[in-house]
């Protein structure tokens, strides 16, 4: 987009290029738009398609406003617009609307196409530490033999103790990490080790690729979630609800037997944890008052 500024000195702003117009938040060119318009510094705005400024209503009705408080025209490959003119501003609002429920259509046909294919298992999900693609696309084992026997070892741990805890402890106290495949860093998505903690453990034991399962729609986005300025936030979503779950699609540590009973394992002591919580939360308050007033006396007397 092009901005014209006061004197009409042209000031282009490309930092959006290949960014979705869905949010405003997480375009720096369209915020730079927004804050030269609200600063008096712009006379018009130029843009191949007006509508594409922005795929949101709740921006683009924004921008509408603050281009007719401040009297700044709207231009693209067809003609010049002016929000202040009550027929441009219904033909502006009306191309926006249009321009958002295309998007949204878009979406829905991508999504579709992805369902479909992860409901044939072709679909390429990222793949935990334990397991790994051959030459074939195949998903294997991981080769590494030591990646392979750090992982039993958390299930033999896990059948043995029943709590994720206690297997941490047992980790940290003989001084074994974990084998972890981050996604973000310097080496996204190739194996590392990590120190033991209950999350990675728990992270383990609730993945179902580790028993052979192909399963699509773990989580969904919930936007309630989503954090400042991020369109990321999601919820676990319970395995019944799966979209796609392909049992024995693949080899596995354990079965899938053994990863329901161990679901079942780690919701009840997940129950167990909060209930001994708010137990001594309720027992534990009037001792404590009981003490701190003893203590009171004694130091009066």
């Amino acid at each position: 987009m092009s901005i014209a500024l006061s004197g009409w000195d042209g000031l282009t702003s490309d930092e959006d290029l290949g960014k979705s117009g869905a949010g405003g938040v997480e375009r720096q060119g369209f915020q730079k738009l927004i804050a030269e318009i609200g600063l008096g510094n712009a006379g018009l705005v130029i843009s191949l398609d007006a509508s594409r400024l922005a795929r949101n209503n709740r921006d683009w009705h924004q921008l509408l406003e603050l281009c007719s408080v401040f009297g700044v025209l709207i231009a693209d490959g067809e003609r010049l617009y002016d929000p202040r003119a009550y027929h441009d501003r219904l033909l502006l609002g009306l191309s926006g609307i249009m321009s958002e429920a295309e998007l949204h259509q878009i979406q829905i046909r991508l999504h579709q196409g992805e369902r479909q294919k992860a409901a044939r298992g072709e679909l390429r999900l990222p793949l935990p530490a334990g397991l790994a693609l051959d030459r074939a696309g195949s998903i294997v084992l991981n080769p590494d033999e030591e990646v392979q026997a750090r992982l039993e070892l958390v299930f033999t741990k896990f059948r043995e103790l029943q709590s994720a805890r206690a297997v941490m402890r047992f980790f940290r106290a003989a001084g074994l990490k974990l084998p972890v495949r981050p996604v973000l860093g310097p080496s996204p998505h190739e194996v590392a080790w990590r120190e033991a903690d209950s999350a990675r453990v728990r992270s383990i034991l609730q993945n179902p690729a580790y028993a052979g399962a192909y399963v699509y729609g773990r989580r969904q986005r919930d936007p309630s979630r989503c954090r400042p300025g991020s369109l990321r936030g999601t919820v676990k979503i319970p395995i019944a609800d799966w979209a796609v779950c392909l049992q024995a699609a693949h080899p596995g540590y354990i079965s899938w037997e053994e990863f329901m009973a161990n679901q079942r394992r780690l919701a009840d002591n997940t129950r167990t944890a909060m209930r001994r919580d708010t137990l001594a939360r309720r027992a534990g308050a009037r001792p404590y008052c009981r003490a701190s007033l003893f203590a009171g006396a004694a130091g009066v007397a």
